[in-house]
């Protein structure tokens, strides 16, 4: 067990810090810098770690019930991609702090209620610790937005500089809190194409771990496409190709190969970390996994000044947030456990991604 929480540990690492490499490029426009780590991380890193991890994988998406199942995928898929990329966009404009905290809370609180309508309500403790759990996720993400608008009026007061296309506060929480209902959309696509995808790579030999691969793989590529128009179509219409050709471009291609190693990275491990940890890999690895991820990207918000005009209110807020979302995801993980516990048959699948590390 010691081993799976140390690689579900790592995952949340690697998905908290995967976008503050963006803050170091240089000399590249908002376009240039998502475009091309979202062209690495749904294209080139998912097909180089399928190709290299995956056996058969030929036969795995040839199988005629994997066959059945990818069309309804590419659907839910489209619309996890789309809610990614206004998360991506969301941190831009709010900084990585806020853009965690509020879309993946956002997806943690959809996320949890969606099996109430697909399999019913769990049993009366369950439901009531998920419940509350919930609340508190949600008092966490309103807490964060208070904070996030007080940031923006303290640092309105100070006279500090504005970036060029940076939106309002208001508009970039409202982005990633739409981004992070869209995300959902992996759930979906998770749940439908799962069980086919699960049986052919088995049959394949490949460990049961790597079903994750095995799903990420076509929703990632699906994903994909829709955003590589909508940026193809930014970098035009706002003329950034160009930004493209400076001489910083080997060392900005390296900081978001890093982005998108660790965006994609994070899924895996959690994928293995799940494994590892067997009965309790999707409560005790959830609350681990998200837990490190999110107080990754709000103390690294915080490390590389985000925060520096904000005001003691406005820290505070952000603090108590965080505090409120650790402690619904720690409420909800024991709310799945006592689900599970109820329903043996249903215990966490080896293998299962965590849908918040697809956010």
């Amino acid at each position: 067990m010691i081993i799976g929480i140390i690689w579900a540990i790592v995952a949340g690492l690697m998905l908290g810090l995967y976008a503050l490499p963006n803050k170091f490029t240089r000399d590249f426009r908002e376009e240039n810098t998502w475009g091309l780590f979202f062209m690495l991380t749904m294209f080139l890193v998912p097909i180089v770690a399928t190709l290299a991890i995956m056996k058969g994988v030929g036969a795995v998406y040839g199988d005629p019930d994997v066959r059945a199942v990818l069309p309804k995928m590419v659907v839910t898929s489209v619309l996890w991609g789309i809610g990614v990329m206004m998360w991506g966009k969301a941190i831009h404009h709010i900084g990585m702090s806020l853009g965690f905290s509020i879309f993946i809370g956002t997806v943690i609180l959809v996320g949890s209620l969606l099996p109430f309508f697909v399999d019913g309500l769990p049993p009366t403790n369950a439901l009531v610790a998920i419940s509350i759990g919930l609340f508190f996720v949600l008092l966490g993400i309103v807490a964060n937005g208070r904070a996030g608008m007080m940031r923006e009026r303290d640092e309105a007061s100070k006279g500090a500089r504005k970036e060029p296309g940076r939106k309002s506060m208001a508009a970039g929480i409202t982005i990633a809190v739409i981004g992070g209902l869209l995300a959902t959309g992996f759930s979906f696509a998770n749940a439908v194409g799962r069980p086919a995808l699960h049986v052919a790579s088995l049959a394949q030999g490949n460990p049961e771990w790597v079903t994750a691969l095995a799903v990420m793989f076509p929703i990632f590529l699906s994903g994909g496409v829709i955003m590589a128009g909508y940026f193809a179509w930014q970098l035009s219409a706002k003329k950034a190709w160009g930004a493209f050709r400076t001489p910083a471009f080997g060392r900005n291609f390296l900081l978001i190969l890093i982005m998108a190693f660790f965006h994609y990275a994070a899924s895996a491990v959690f994928a293995y970390a799940a494994f590892r940890l067997g009965a309790v890999g999707n409560t005790v690895g959830y609350a681990i996994f998200n837990t490190s991820c999110v107080v990754t990207a709000i103390v690294s918000g915080i490390v590389v000044g985000e925060w520096k005009n904000a005001s003691a209110g406005a820290r505070c807020s952000l603090h108590i947030g965080l505090a409120c979302m650790v402690l619904g995801i720690l409420v909800i993980s024991y709310g799945n456990k006592l689900a599970a516990d109820s329903a043996p048959e249903a215990t966490a699948a080896s293998g299962s991604i965590n849908p918040v590390s697809q956010s």
